[in-house]
């Protein structure tokens, strides 16, 4: 169970960095736009190919060990 935690905590600690190190500072203006005109879009589908290859090298590991079960 312990060990279980722990993974948990690491995992969340690693979804959570990533929202906190890209979220940009929140501005108190008039309108209440969340995005500046000065301000540059961000690309949505930045890291779409680490969670590819994260989902990729899951299965794999999955697969090998179910593999080794049977």
């Amino acid at each position: 169970m312990k060990n279980n935690l722990f993974k948990l905590y690491i995992l969340g600690f690693f979804i959570l960095t990533d929202f906190m190190v890209f979220a940009q500072p929140g501005d108190d203006t008039v309108d209440g736009g969340l995005e500046g005109d000065d301000t540059p879009p961000v690309p949505v589908n930045g890291k779409l190919i680490y969670l590819g290859i994260a989902g990729l090298l899951f299965a794999v590991y999955t697969y090998r060990r179910n593999k080794k079960v049977a």
